[in-house]
């Protein structure tokens, strides 16, 4: 079910995955968001946002992006900013228009009944890398992230550039993102969620298995999925044009 906002909201909400910050969509072509005012929200703790202690919950981060937001607008989230972007339309329903979210999934970590994610072994490693070298397990996650891209050299060179344009994320942001990532379970709140939707994977992801697609359909009947073809964990980076495509076929059609 994609959507036609009227005039008076043509607004975006961008936020970004862990550890990095607004600055990476300064790569994408400005076509991708058709005409969209772009609102550039960072998530606690990354780039020049705070981190105050009681933002302790994605709850309280989405309230946090909720409170940088304009009243109604279409929620873009990338990865992390993605489940952050879900928590928001189910907190506050009438001011997410639609959303937009890309290598995200509702659930992180692999389950018995949810095998396409990564192993919580995975997210504890980082955890443990992160206690001694946040800036080696960022760079680490990077890799991770273009892992399997048809471009994985040049988006890698994005990803870095972006980090270190801004000031660096706090560790304690960082530790509760990954808290976050492996904790967090929303696959039971998406059939509350009725703005229409756009999920968009890439199909060599590394972090987000493209079969995720296909369990979104289940659980989300009226969302629309599509898999961005040679792209990994940044297909906005890799792969713009297909990227953009699928954003303004779904902005411009007229809802359900």
């Amino acid at each position: 079910m994609p959507i036609n906002l009227p005039t008076a909201h043509q607004d975006l909400v961008m936020l970004h995955g862990w550890g990095m910050n607004a600055a990476v969509w300064d790569a994408c072509p400005a076509d991708t968001w058709n005409g969209l005012n772009q609102h550039r929200i960072e998530l606690p703790g990354h780039g020049h946002s705070p981190f105050p202690p009681a933002l302790d919950s994605l709850w309280s981060w989405a309230d946090a992006c909720l409170d940088a937001a304009p009243e109604q607008a279409v929620w873009l989230g990338w990865s992390l900013g993605g489940l952050v972007a879900l928590a928001a339309a189910l907190r506050a329903p009438k001011r997410v228009a639609g959303l937009v979210l890309l290598t995200a999934t509702p659930r992180f970590v692999r389950a018995a009944d949810w095998t396409p994610a990564m192993p919580e072994t995975t997210l504890d490693q980082f955890h443990q890398e992160l206690a001694a070298d946040p800036a080696a397990t960022l760079a680490r996650f990077l890799a991770l992230q273009v892992r399997g891209s048809d471009s994985a050299r040049e988006v890698l060179r994005t990803l870095r550039e972006a980090l270190a344009s801004q000031p660096a994320p706090n560790p304690a942001a960082l530790s509760l993102g990954l808290d976050l990532l492996r904790d967090e379970d929303l696959r039971g709140r998406l059939p509350d969620l009725r703005c229409p939707a756009l999920w968009l994977f890439g199909d060599h992801d590394a972090l987000v298995p493209a079969k995720v697609a296909e369990r979104i359909e289940i659980l989300m009947p009226g969302a629309r999925t599509q898999l961005i073809a040679g792209a990994a964990h940044a297909p906005h980076l890799s792969h713009p044009v297909e990227t953009a495509r699928a954003i303004r076929s779904f902005l411009a059609e007229p809802a359900a």
